[in-house]
């Protein structure tokens, strides 16, 4: 079972509660779906006991205890707990690793994409005739449109050619919009980011939250560990070697077992970074219903430092034939890596094959 799988059947656990007469709620569009927080346990654990507490009238523990029997009344779903004031910890049969790869694998970097438009009214953004402004407004639209938004963006006045030929900005329109829009504002730069270059301009001005002031400075090109940037695009890079040398030692890649179950037992544990993947659907809905891509930014860097660890695991050493645990942990690389270069796309950002 899948996030978005998972967040269905919580969905589904709820309007059978309200069938039943035991919630009186208007059931929720979308239900979130996240890796356990502090505390939690199990697999995935989701909020919606808290998000229903006040329409149902009731404790956020109680309404946890109220869908707890339907959830686990799932073949997919192995346990059920309820922690802190109200939160579900979903545990879930073996396949569901397996499940969540084979689906990253299938939509590329298309995944935590919506499936269609979500038929809702254009959306118009609108910056000031200022760099930050409107990479940033750039970058909200393209996470917006891969929710399904329909999106118009304009300018104050005609953005500076350097911005379209260097940065890659694209602008609808230009002056005041037809009707009232959402505003992108952020602090300014506080000098021109262009000989940072593209990619490292376009960072630099992202990867802080809107109120903070960006750093345009050489540290962004610096390629070491300390350099955010340089650790998501090699982490992306290494999957990309790992399947170039994996075709030349004859073996692709095959999703496998869950960990404890075969393909992963070893030293090796692939739940945190199974958990940064398993994420990435949501963290790009807050992105674009928060209209900040500083959040798709960050979760790229904890997609890879999730990373390095797989990466000794994943070829055969000496004599090693290749294994289906060998072709588990490629496939899981892959999948890694596809969530990392659609991010970056969606930032506006080269994710190159080597680096």
């Amino acid at each position: 079972m899948t996030p978005v799988e998972l967040s269905r059947t919580v969905l589904r656990a709820v309007r059978r509660a309200v069938d039943e007469g035991e919630l009186s709620v208007t059931v929720p569009e979308r239900a979130v779906v996240t890796a356990p927080g502090a505390g939690g346990c199990g697999d995935y654990a989701t909020n919606i006991a808290l998000q229903l507490a006040r329409p149902a009238g009731q404790p956020p523990l109680r309404v946890a205890e109220i869908l707890r029997p339907y959830l686990i009344d799932t073949a997919a779903v192995s346990d059920v707990v309820v922690t802190g004031p109200g939160f579900l910890n979903i545990s879930l049969r073996g396949a569901a690793p397996v499940a969540l790869v084979e689906e990253i694998l299938r939509r590329g970097q298309r995944y935590g994409h919506a499936e269609g438009p979500d038929r809702q009214p254009l959306l118009p953004l609108h910056a000031p005739h200022e760099v930050r402004a409107v990479v940033v407004m750039d970058a909200t639209a393209r996470i917006l449109r891969s929710q399904g938004a329909v999106v118009r963006t304009s300018c104050e006045a005609r953005p500076e050619p350097e911005w379209t030929d260097i940065l890659g900005v694209r602008v609808d329109g230009v002056g005041s919009p037809g009707s009232p829009p959402y505003s992108v504002r952020p602090i300014p730069a506080p000098v021109n980011p262009l000989p940072l270059g593209p990619d490292a301009a376009r960072w630099a001005l992202l990867y802080p939250a809107a109120h903070d002031r960006p750093r345009i400075t050489d540290e962004h090109l610096v390629q070491r560990e300390g350099n955010p940037l340089f650790r998501v695009r090699y982490a992306h890079a290494r999957t990309r070697a790992l399947s170039r040398n994996a075709a030349d030692l004859g073996f692709s890649a095959e999703p496998g077992p869950t960990p404890g179950a075969g393909a992963f037992q070893g030293s090796y544990d692939p739940t945190r970074l199974l958990h940064t993947l398993a994420d990435h659907p949501r963290i790009l809905a807050a992105a674009a219903e928060d209209r900040a891509p500083d959040r798709l930014a960050r979760h790229l860097v904890t997609v890879a430092d999730a990373v390095p660890a797989l990466v000794p695991t994943v070829l055969p050493i000496g004599e090693e034939k290749p294994s289906a645990a060998h072709r588990a942990r490629l496939a899981l690389a892959e999948a890694a890596g596809a969530v990392l270069a659609g991010g970056l796309s969606l930032l506006g950002i080269d994710a190159p094959d080597h680096l």
